[in-house]
């Protein structure tokens, strides 16, 4: 909404943990060295504590992104398992094949074998566990196994726990103490400290695409207060704060833009909630400020006298709503608006509510698939996915940003979570511009996408349609189905996508593998040769697939 008015590419203040986004602070660069240390080859534990929106999943991104070409790393984002189902994970992370009920012994067997091949091939092999503090003792300890294979000279499986500060309480528990004995390096991410903020801010504008400072030395300071050194919190007031500015046109953010945005990330209603949607630009004339402060008052009684739920909002709102316009109505020395202006004010739209709002996964699954036609049984199908492996429907879970939704351009479920740790699920259906239609069991809902993003830290779920070769099916089947598919898809994407005639003929002339590299450069995708489910979503897009889309075809165009 407010890109085009500051001159932003992007949201410089999204809580998505970007690693382009990662202002490296002292405190930063000390957890990231501990990480790049991780994969030297020692083994063992590294541990790396936070409080909640500290920055260390942001720093975990950027080690992946620039961890050193001989190490492969398996990361795994929801630790709330038994030892078993984290073991599948950690195959299912390092493509170790085993069978769906493989015992906890083979699991670990076939682990064990690919760290010696991965030992004798000059590999490493790293795993990352984000919000480990969620981990039993008993899948500690179950990892702890793990650690024990070794060589004369190092063991040959890294481990690192990120998670936060109660995961240090957990590692001194007596029953864990051979763990801890092996963590060869620890470290605490604080908060990024006063002196450091101007930087950070001016670091995140400039990545969006703009230079300079647009937050005065005043907002500095009451951000930093509000937020205390959180790199989260300091995202979503910074957030708030623009669109407040831009609510009244104005290019600098102030101090009082600061408090008004913190109230509303702390879950206060203040005067700017409701002044600043409807405030206009100033013009520099006392009347138009008179008639949006009118404006605004008339929204405020109309606040406090309109049922929501079968109860007026009465208690809910802060007096200051009223009581700070009267205040702006007296100053401004000017006639409020007549009683026809109420007719033009629009009720507020439904707000996310993650209590309310927020599924289990399995719910979540069932509305996803019922966008795709489908009718999911839990019961017959514990797991979502071999459900959609029986009506030609692939799984793919995913960590990314908004950008990373509309480019897959499917109906997606966010894993979300509030302040008090607790998760949950949502079903976004569409995203129109800023609004996001999301699926309940019995409602379908829009609101606006910035409510979910302050519960959204990147993890996603989306299902994709499988090509028919994958199951067998028609002129498809056989061993040359897969073949017979790419091939007859590149031909129509040579054609669709070339710059000239003369490179879909050389386009059509490379063998399949060269001709699923080209279309990958050519789409922005991982140049592998490969037809893996990225590659397969953005076929289907450029050829028109009929596919449930969550975007419309202009936004979709980039991918």
């Amino acid at each position: 909404m407010y890109y085009d008015f500051f001159g932003f590419r992007e949201p410089p203040f999204s809580i998505a943990p970007d690693p382009r986004y990662l202002y490296l602070s002292d405190r930063h660069k000390e957890a990231l060295a501990h990480l790049m240390y991780g994969v030297q080859g020692q083994g063992g534990f590294i541990v790396i504590t936070g409080e909640v929106g500290t920055g260390k999943t942001t720093v975990c991104r950027c080690f992946i992104e620039n961890a050193p070409e001989h190490v492969d790393i398996a990361l795994i984002l929801n630790p709330r398992l038994s030892a078993r189902e984290l073991l599948s994970s950690v195959c299912d992370e390092l493509e170790i094949a085993h069978g769906p009920e493989a015992s906890t012994k083979q699991l670990v067997d076939g682990i064990n074998q690919d760290l010696l091949r991965a030992h004798g091939a000059g590999r490493h092999k790293v795993l990352i566990i984000d919000e480990a503090q969620n981990l039993s003792a008993d899948v500690l300890e179950q990892l702890r196994l793990l650690t024990n294979l070794e060589t004369s000279e190092k063991k040959l499986l890294q481990i690192v726990l990120l998670g936060q500060p109660e995961l240090q309480e957990m590692l001194a528990l007596p029953e864990l103490r051979q763990l801890n004995q092996r963590v060869t390096a620890r470290y605490h991410l604080d908060a990024i400290d006063d002196a450091d903020l101007p930087a950070y801010l001016r670091y995140r504008l400039s990545v969006a695409g703009l230079r300079g400072d647009i937050f005065t030395p005043a907002a500095i300071r009451k951000l930093y207060k509000q937020s205390h050194g959180i790199p989260r919190l300091i995202n979503l007031i910074s957030d708030r704060a623009l669109l407040g500015a831009y609510a009244e046109g104005e290019h600098q953010i102030t101090a009082d833009h600061i408090r008004h945005a913190a109230k509303e990330v702390h879950g206060h209603r203040g005067p700017n909630k409701s002044v600043g949607r409807l405030a206009m630009p100033r013009a520099g004339h006392l009347s138009l400020l008179a008639a949006s402060v009118a404006i605004a008052f008339v929204a405020a009684v109309w606040l406090l006298h309109t049922p929501v739920n079968n109860q007026l909002l009465t208690d809910d709102v802060d007096e200051a709503v009223v009581s700070g316009v009267v205040e702006r109505v007296v100053d401004a020395e000017e006639e409020v608006l007549p009683p026809a202006t109420v007719e033009s004010v629009e009720p507020e739209a439904p707000a996310f509510d993650f209590q309310q709002h927020a599924l289990g996964l399995s719910e979540a699954f069932e509305e996803l698939f019922a966008i795709w036609g489908e009718a999911y049984d839990v019961g017959q199908f514990p797991r979502a996915c071999e459900f959609a492996g029986t009506v030609r429907l692939g799984c793919l879970e995913r960590q990314g940003s908004r950008r990373s939704l509309e480019f897959l351009n499917r109906p997606v479920i966010l894993q979300v979570r509030n302040p008090q740790g607790e998760s949950g699920y949502v079903v976004v259906r569409s995203l129109n511009d800023e609004q996001a239609v999301i699926e309940l069991p019995d409602a379908t809902l829009e609101v606006p996408f910035r409510q979910l993003e302050q519960y959204w830290f990147g993890e996603f779920r989306l299902l994709w349609r499988t090509p028919e070769y994958m199951s067998g099916d028609g002129f498809f089947a056989g061993s040359s189905g897969e073949q017979l598919w790419m091939d007859a898809r590149m031909m129509q994407l040579a054609d669709q996508i070339s710059e000239s005639s003369v490179e879909s003929a050389r386009v059509k002339r490379l063998t399949t593998e060269e001709q699923v590299r080209w279309y990958q450069q050519a789409r922005g995708l991982v140049v592998d040769g490969i037809a893996g489910p990225m590659t397969i979503i953005q076929i289907n897009n450029d050829l028109g697939t009929d596919v449930p889309r969550l975007v419309a075809a202009r936004v979709a165009s980039n991918g």
